[in-house]
Parts: structure tokens; sequence; C-alpha cells
């Protein structure tokens, strides 16, 4: 057919399809194929969360809510909020998204002009760079491959220029399981207050932390609020992938702004979704322990597995990654993980789609049940030795 050539918009032409999803769309059609690909826990929703879902279905609670979400779930976020040391309003400073995702979007969009910078710290996940650059920023890579996959103050310094308007980060980290340690946190605060740029962080795994290590947000140092935009949402701890559920909390000056992203955009999110994420916060924490426990056990078990094999991972200390280096095997990450589909049935994520420091390593998510960590590790470990040879 023939058209105009700008028919289309060319900044959406340059964005590349998610990574992750590409091998996740391999999947269809194959069910001998054992995935470590996506990153959705395998428990199902805790029964008190969906029963409490059943309930506002029968009553015919189906309606619009507000642009800002129910004033009830907010005031349980403000709550939770407060455990990690952050004081927020809930009337006017905690949107509820669809998912955090889209809280992810909404936050670009609000803050982002053209030929602003944004520092991301990379290996990340995939969604950070594409929406920065359709808002016609800069989205500056920070390397973290050689720094223990973790960003350090001094390496975000050496990025500031005066365009710079936000760093985006996230602890625990998809897609290594790496955390930021509380010490390197609090000097990074005190980059964003003096240079006076925003940090996002992205705490959607802050739940899944492992051998007693403590999450801590960067928003709890004094005087970050003004400075910093938290992230998060009930997906991964509470297993509520498709409920569709996330959230913004914000100084009211931004997030007034970003509201207005937002119901133009989606209006709200699912009503029904809504009373339940209540209830998860108010009754599903010996669920969320429960799965959390399981997680760890897991990652003992793979981590030990990689290791063994000769391909070293960066400590997982929290989320439900890991991400082994197979630079030893000779192979690129993407031949790798396309060889491993093709000759062993396994399914990964090569670590170049999750930017620089990504190459050479492979994203493995061990949300997923013991017996098939089990065989895709001995898979693994076959497929490996036949390349040392």
């Amino acid at each position: 057919m023939n058209t105009r050539p700008d028919r289309l918009s060319a900044s959406m032409m340059q964005i590349p399809p998610s990574g992750i999803r590409k091998f996740f769309e391999m999947l269809i059609g194959h069910d001998d194929v054992i995935s470590l690909s996506v990153g959705e826990p395998d428990f199902p929703t805790p029964w008190v969360i969906r029963e409490e879902a059943f309930y506002h279905l029968e009553k015919g609670h189906t309606s619009y809510t507000s642009n800002w979400g129910l004033i009830e779930l907010r005031e349980e976020i403000a709550k939770y909020l407060a455990r990690y040391n952050m004081s927020y309003e809930p009337k006017n400073e905690i949107l509820i998204t669809v998912g955090a995702s889209e809280g992810v979007d909404a936050v670009l969009r609000a803050i982002l002009n053209p030929g602003d910078e944004i520092i991301v710290s990379q290996p990340c996940y995939v969604n950070y760079v594409p929406l920065a650059e359709l808002c016609q920023a800069k989205a500056v890579p920070l390397d973290t491959g050689k720094s223990n996959f973790y960003p350090t103050a001094e390496a975000v310094e050496k990025l500031i220029t005066p365009k710079t308007k936000a760093l985006m980060i996230c602890s625990p980290n998809n897609p290594t399981g790496t955390m930021i340690p509380k010490e390197e946190l609090k000097k990074i605060a005190e980059l964003a207050k003096k240079h006076q740029f925003w940090v996002i962080s992205d705490e959607i795994y802050c739940e899944l932390v492992y051998d007693g290590s403590e999450h801590v947000s960067i928003g709890s140092f004094p005087g970050m609020k003004d400075y910093t935009i938290i992230l998060n949402g009930f997906s991964k701890s509470f297993a509520m992938t498709g409920w569709r559920i996330g959230y913004i909390a914000a100084p009211n000056e931004l997030l007034s702004q970003i509201v207005k992203v937002h119901g133009y955009n989606t209006i709200c999110a699912p009503i029904f979704s809504q009373y339940a994420a209540a209830e998860g916060l108010r009754n599903g924490w010996k669920e969320v322990e429960r799965m959390r426990v399981s997680y760890q056990q897991r990652r003992n078990l793979m981590e030990k597995a990689f290791n063994e094999m000769g391909l070293p991972v960066p400590e997982p200390k929290g989320a439900f990654y890991m991400f082994p280096d197979i630079s030893a095997t000779g192979l690129s990450s993407e031949e790798f993980a396309t060889r491993l589909f093709k000759e062993r049935n396994v399914a990964v994520v090569p670590g170049s789609v999750f930017g620089a420091g990504g190459e050479g390593h492979i994203r493995v998510c061990y949300a997923t049940a013991v017996d098939k960590i089990k065989i895709a590790l001995e898979r693994i470990q076959l497929m490996v030795q036949n390349l040392k040879r």
C-alpha cells in the first residue's frame, strides 16, 4: 500500500519491541519448554485478596473511581509507607495506577522536556529508556557492571550535567536481584539535593529481600521527599500481576501534574482490583512472607548451581531474578538464550536487552516450581559442558 512516509510517529518507529516479551512470545505453542524468562509469580493471588474482589463484584461495585483511586486504598498505602519512615498524604500525595509500568510512563511524561537528560542505572527494566525517549529526552546509561551491579554516587556524579532532570533506580533490581547499600543511597540522596534532580525509585520488589536484608527507600532520608518519586505496586509481592495495580507517591506539586496524564490516559485503575489490594495490605502479609521464603529457597538452589557450573552470579539479595555471567561459553547473551531455547527447551532472557552492563549475562527468573527449576538447571549444565569442550 502506498502511503505517506510520515503517517506514523518517527519516535515510535525507532523504539524496539520489548526483548522480554520477544522470548515470551516464543513460548506460545511450546508446552515442553521450561520458562525462566518472564518475571511473574507462580503462586495464585492469596485467597483473602481474591475473596475481597468477589465480594465487591457481587455487590455490583464496578464503577469508575476518582482519578486518584479509592481513598481506602490510598490510606492503606500511606500506612504501609510509614513503615519505611516515609510520610505521604493519602488525599493528594498518592496516586493509584494501572500497574507500576503505567506509573513509569506517567511520571516521565510529567517531568521530562525535550532535550532533558535522565540518568538510568543499568542493567534495568526494559521500559525505562524507551519511555524516556518517547518524551524526546536523552537517557544517559549508568553502567553498574563494574560496581557489583548497583549505582554508586561517584558514578552518578560523573554523569550529572546542567540538563540532568532525574535519576532512575530500582532496588532490589530487575534484572540482577542486587540491592543498593544504605550508605550508597545516602550519598546519592545528597547529590540529588545538591543538584536538585528527581530520583525515581522503582521499589516494586521491596518486600522480596533475603538473608535478613532490609529494604531502605531513598525517600526516607532527611529532605528527600522533595526530590523522590516512589513507584511501587502489588504485582510481585502479592502475586497480583493480572490485577494491574500500582501506585506513585510523590509531593503534591508534582503529583497534581502526573494525575492529569493518568486521567487522560486510563481514567482510573479497576475498582475491584483496588478493593482487593487494600485488603492485601490489611490482611495479606502472612501469604507474602510464605511466598518470600519459598523464593529464597529457590534462589539458594539456583545460585549454588550456576556457581558450580562456572557461571558466576552477582549476589542476588532481592526480587526473584539472578544474572549469571555466561561469557565463559564464548557466546553472546542473545546466542546463548536462543540456543538454550532451541536445543534444550529452556527459556531465559538475554542480558543485552537490559542495557549497559547486560551483555555476557542472562536473566533467569526463579519464580517457578522447584521441580522445573531443577530440570532447567540440568539442561543448562549439559549445554554449558558441551560449549566448554
